[in-house]
């Protein structure tokens, strides 16, 4: 089984008109994800061509050759006309929230917002609009999601690894593709990369209780980073509600103070936020934390082998 994304369901892209979509839809076709159209109001009726060729373990349908994917002016036409579920966002920082609400407003389940740079009051405003529609978001400013095998909707590398017991949130995209790496060896069920922005739709919480209910996923990885309470929150959630080994990174032990690093939220203030605090949090609750990816992914393997040794 995954999380949140399954092999069946229906892609639209939002932008995929653009360079970034036009260059990711056709990775995502390449990768066996159904998608399914476009939604460019100014390119409705026409379609776009990709030239794809299988890549990755959830490919064995794709043939190599070219695939026509037509163009809706709106993203209800796009579900209406084509019955997906699932919206992925490449549009630019100023038109986001708009293109979010449209897709949430057209019944979307589920919509991964790629975009880098939307600003927090905006993603505050479409965060409590899904919200309240019931739509889950993921994102701003994340790599979206991957289950290996099946789908894989964003701009997650779809050939690191393949199926597997892992389960994967993280806050940074490059960590998400490093610890598949270093895990290929076991596979995952789902990474998620939620974000770094101060405010993202999908939370650590809510995919560690996607992964606790999920049988197929044994071990969970999650990575974290500085600045926010994220990791603590997500550590007191662990110590009520998550049953299974989880082991966790958090980026930026060697952050300076007052300096942000890389995301809009990885910014240390005084004694809020730091690598160190989270760490305590974490192990304090019986998450073992790496001091390196490498580290983590040992720790993860030998919480999976400890699990299969009885």
């Amino acid at each position: 089984m995954s999380i949140f994304l399954s092999h069946s369901d229906r892609v639209l892209v939002q932008g995929m008109t653009g360079s970034e979509g036009q260059k990711h839809t056709r990775r995502m076709l390449s990768a066996g994800t159904k998608v399914v159209g476009g939604v460019n109001p100014r390119k409705a009726g026409t379609s776009v061509d990709f030239e794809v060729s299988p890549i990755g373990p959830g490919s064995g349908e794709v043939k190599a050759g070219t695939v026509s994917v037509p163009v809706y002016g709106t993203v209800a036409e796009g579900k209406a006309a084509t019955g997906a579920e699932v919206s992925v966002v490449f549009v630019p920082p100023a038109f986001t929230k708009s293109a979010v609400i449209e897709a949430v407003d057209a019944g979307m389940r589920l919509v991964v917002v790629i975009t880098e740079g939307v600003p927090v009051a905006d993603a505050t405003v479409f965060r409590a609009y899904a919200a309240a529609h019931g739509t889950q978001i993921i994102g701003p400013n994340c790599p979206g999601i991957i289950s290996p095998a099946k789908s894989n909707v964003g701009i997650t590398p779809p050939d690191i690894t393949g199926a597997g017991p892992v389960g994967l949130v993280s806050k940074s995209g490059t960590l998400t593709y490093q610890l598949m790496y270093e895990l290929r060896d076991l596979g995952f069920t789902t990474c998620i990369g939620i974000g770094g922005d101060p405010v993202v739709g999908t939370t650590h919480i809510d995919a560690l209780a996607g992964f606790e209910a999920d049988p197929d996923t044994e071990v969970i990885v999650m990575i974290g980073e500085i600045g926010g309470d994220a990791e603590e929150r997500a550590a007191a959630y662990i110590s009520e509600h998550v049953t299974k080994p989880v082991v966790a990174y958090v980026a930026g032990f060697t952050a300076p103070e007052g300096k942000t690093m890389g995301h809009a939220g990885a910014i240390v203030s005084g004694s809020s936020g730091t690598a160190a605090a989270k760490k305590v949090a974490l192990e304090a609750v019986g998450v073992k934390v790496g001091r390196t990816p490498t580290e983590t992914a040992e720790l993860a393997r030998a919480a999976y082998q400890e699990l299969h040794a009885n």
